[in-house]
């Protein structure tokens, strides 16, 4: 318990900084849209570019461990977005927005620091795989499912249109995309310019964490409650379940079963916030599973582990 406290706390501590720093007027509610969006067009970008360009793609790719993992996650999805527009009648846009919560799990920030506390160092290389392509098959079912509720009665060619407009005007998206074209490639960078994506990708995370704590501030839980409750619960129970059932129906080995599971057991992401901004809906739902999501993580982790045997 005292490993999961020592890699979580850190977390909600930078959450808080800027919950409070925003509560108490120290930091403009302006200042964080600012901060929101550097992090989101220009660090957190950087931050995947470099860990992709410099990723072994080659090693453990093993298409079992994907299936099992992607197979959770779009259910998570799929059962976050119906549950949102049937049993809390939703939009179509808020309820893609919600499954978006169930679909991405925080495999980057919490995903491997409790996998490396667990089991190690020499553990993390399932963990990597799955991570490769996380962003880009996450918003690729988000951004689709988004656009073709948006653009219904225009075709498949107008659809297909908005659906690649917004996948390629993302930065996310262009930044892993740089990675993968970089990385296969084989293209040398600058020793200057990689120094100076690396000092940009220091800090993406803690000034995406303060400013999601400013967020968070704004969209408190008030009215949403039931649904925040039901998107965390497929996020932490149902999302874990489902790959917990197809990696012992694959047969993965026994290291890419626990960083499957684990990675499938971690809270809503940051980017499911980012996701929810980008379309403006559903907002204080994604930011507000993001914080409680986090929170009840600290005993569905530690649940998680025990039923690993750890």
């Amino acid at each position: 318990m005292q490993s999961l406290l020592d890699v979580i706390l850190p977390v909600f501590l930078v959450l808080g900084f800027g919950y409070v720093a925003v509560w108490r007027g120290l930091f403009s509610e302006t200042g964080v849209d600012a901060l929101m969006t550097f992090t989101q067009k220009f660090a957190i970008p950087f931050l995947l570019f470099r860990a992709i360009s410099t990723l072994d793609l080659g090693q453990n790719f093993d298409l079992r461990l994907l299936a099992s993992f992607y197979t959770g996650a779009l259910a998570g999805f799929v059962i976050g977005m119906t549950g949102a527009r049937l049993l809390f009648k939703r939009s179509w846009e808020d309820s893609v927005a919600i499954g978006f919560v169930g679909l991405f799990s925080n495999s980057l920030l919490l995903g491997l620091p409790i996998t490396e506390r667990a089991y190690g160092p020499d553990a993390l290389e399932p963990n990597y795989a799955i991570i490769a392509i996380h962003s880009p098959f996450c918003y690729g079912i988000g951004i689709t499912a988004m656009e073709v509720i948006r653009n219904r009665g225009k075709g498949l060619a107008g659809t297909s249109g908005a659906i690649l407009k917004a996948m390629f005007s993302n930065a996310l998206v262009l930044g892993i995309t740089a990675g993968f074209i970089v990385n296969l490639s084989g293209l040398p960078l600058p020793g200057a310019l990689t120094d100076a994506i690396d000092l940009m990708t220091r800090a993406a995370l803690p000034a995406a964490l303060f400013g999601l704590g400013g967020v968070l501030y704004r969209y408190r839980p008030e009215g949403d409650l039931r649904t925040i409750i039901f998107a965390v619960s497929v996020s932490l129970l149902i999302h874990p379940a489902i790959v917990w059932g197809m990696g012992s129906a694959l047969n993965l080995s026994t290291g890419q079963f626990r960083s499957a599971v684990l990675t499938a057991a971690m809270a809503p992401g940051i980017n499911t916030y980012i996701f929810a901004n980008m379309y403006g809906t559903a907002k204080r739902v994604a930011a507000s599973s993001v914080l409680i999501g986090t929170a009840t993580s600290l005993l569905t982790v530690w649940v998680w582990l025990a039923l690993l045997g750890h």
